[in-house]
């Protein structure tokens, strides 16, 4: 099986998350810090095999996902008209993984920091990489705005996309008011985004009764 040039770096980041954490093994508390509150205060922890080795554990199973689900999608031919966004995609998604396990890290190697407020511009870009790939996604199964309507008409599929695309992107914008007023980072980024996703559903719906309408 051939593996495109994004699948490769994200083995490459596979085994260098593995490295990493074998690494800070030794240095790392008997119980590491492994969830944070909207405030950035730690709310939950793990134990250190765990902590230091789940996140790799992880990334691995979703790089398998992202490897086979694409190439068994029933309509993979049209995956590969904008697979040139899904491999950025493939990039900024697994970044972002890496981000926040080197934050993880960093934290229970004691550095003190503000959680929250340095993993919003990694959940910024994140999304707004989202927005850019669902407004070039072509009908398939595996990716994109995945609604009965959607995948049941190409026109309401390229509506909900072309407007979720619009509203990933501007969702992303407005979460970088989190890095301006850190004490509401969580909610500048969460509720734009749940909004988005609960739009686009609708709006899907929508589209989707008055094509049915118009027949």
């Amino acid at each position: 099986m051939k593996l495109y040039k994004s699948e490769i770096v994200v083995l490459i980041l596979v085994l260098v998350s593995i490295g990493v954490g074998w690494y800070a093994y030794p240095h790392l508390p008997t119980l590491v810090v492994s969830h944070w509150n909207t405030s950035g205060k730690p709310s939950g922890y793990m134990s250190r095999f765990w902590g230091t080795f789940l996140f790799p554990v992880i990334i691995f199973v979703l790089w398998l996902l992202f490897l086979v689900f694409p190439r068994i999608d029933p309509k993979k031919e049209n995956i590969r008209k904008f697979r040139q966004h899904f491999d950025v995609f493939i990039l900024v998604f697994f970044a972002f993984l890496f981000y926040t396990y080197a934050l993880t890290l960093a934290w229970n190697l004691g550095y003190q920091f503000d959680f929250v407020r340095f993993l919003v511009p990694g959940i910024v870009i994140l999304f707004y990489g989202i927005g850019v790939l669902v407004a070039h996604a072509e009908p398939n199964w595996s990716i994109g705005i995945r609604t009965p309507w959607t995948l049941s008409s190409e026109t309401v599929w390229r509506k909900t996309h072309e407007l979720g695309g619009k509203l990933f992107r501007a969702a992303a914008v407005v979460g970088l008011l989190g890095m301006v007023v850190p004490r509401y980072a969580f909610w500048f980024v969460l509720v734009p985004i749940l909004g988005v996703a609960l739009w686009t559903v609708g709006y899907s719906y929508f589209e989707f009764r008055q094509e049915s309408l118009q027949k």
